[in-house]
């Protein structure tokens, strides 16, 4: 084990307790920091992992937690945020979040004398796209990674997944539980095309990615065997979980309304403007996932029906998937 000690930046959320359990699971030593220490209690029960309350923007914050550390993963992403003053290309959340941290942690990685550093972004976010980006979320997931690839003193690796999915989503268990109660379910940018990958691959990718010198210095995507649309996956969903209905497809120039309107529903953001941009490019790979990062992942009608109409705990990890 080349990188035995790794601090994982964003563990306590859905893919980051999966890479925290998984990492763990590997005989890593894995420390996750966190603002609210309630937020990663479902951590506690793995023996390797230890959380600390912590901001790791707030300064001095991140120097002591590095102390000891070979490797950083960067897991941190939002998926909404308000819009920036005229001119900008994003707002202040997607800033932080997408470029700001990371050159934060990059620097602190510096001092540290930490090379070793795997960073998160998201398929769609290209760096080199010919044309601008209308999503904030990937415009700023792409400045993100310019941040990253131009440490050429740090042993970087950035993984591109498609949609991630599992037992504790926000994405398919949403469309189970709105076709559970809705006669009808009317679908903004329906024609998307996505390929999923389960979040147990996600985890296994990365710590492949992490211990495998050939992956130092590029960028992977990270995409599930099946296209599908997200019609598709709604209708797909509607089979598995028992609640078939008919899905009504809205058509762009009324969707982006929808989206608007959606923005101001008190809780928790299902829905926006620069979702749907975000939509609008497809999240699908050119090409298989790469041999290097050692995981063939999962076609969805094999793991879907495993917990999707089940109550699963909430963070059920290291299923068996994530043991092999």
């Amino acid at each position: 084990m080349r990188y035995p000690n790794v601090l994982v930046i964003g563990g306590s959320g859905f893919i980051g307790s999966h890479v925290a359990a998984r990492l763990g699971a590997t005989g890593h030593q894995v420390l996750v920091p966190t603002r609210r220490l309630a937020r990663a209690r479902h951590l506690l029960p793995l023996p390797t992992v230890r959380t600390v309350e912590a901001d790791v923007m707030a300064p001095g914050a991140l120097a002591p937690l590095l102390a000891g550390v070979d490797a950083v993963v960067n897991l941190v992403g939002v998926l909404h945020g308000a819009r920036g003053p005229a001119g900008s290309s994003y707002g202040a959340a997607f800033e932080r979040a997408h470029v700001a941290l990371p050159a934060h942690v990059l620097a602190e990685c510096r001092r540290a004398g930490v090379r070793r550093y795997v960073h998160l972004s998201a398929q769609g976010a290209d760096p080199d796209a010919a044309q601008p980006l209308a999503s904030m979320y990937l415009r700023s997931k792409s400045d993100g990674e310019r941040v990253v690839r131009d440490a050429t003193d740090i042993d970087w690796t950035i993984l591109r997944p498609s949609a991630v999915y599992g037992a504790e989503d926000r994405f398919l268990n949403l469309f189970a539980r709105m076709l559970r109660y809705l006669p009808i379910l009317p679908l903004l940018r329906a024609d998307a095309k996505l390929q999923p990958i389960h979040v147990s691959d996600v985890a296994t990718a990365l710590v492949n990615a992490l211990e495998n010198p050939a992956c130092v210095g590029h960028s992977f995507a990270l995409c599930g065997p099946e296209v599908l649309s997200l019609g598709e996956l709604a209708r797909l969903v509607g089979r598995i979980s028992g609640h078939e209905r008919p899905v009504y497809e809205v058509p762009d120039d009324l969707g982006r309304i929808q989206a608007m309107l959606m923005e101001w529903i008190p809780g928790q953001t299902m829905m926006s403007r620069d979702s749907f941009d975000t939509l609008g490019v497809d999240a699908v790979c050119a090409d298989p996932v790469s041999p290097e990062l050692g995981v063939t992942p999962a076609p969805l009608a094999v793991v879907v029906p495993t917990y999707l109409g089940s109550a699963p705990p909430r963070f059920a990890l290291e299923r068996s998937r994530a043991r092999r």
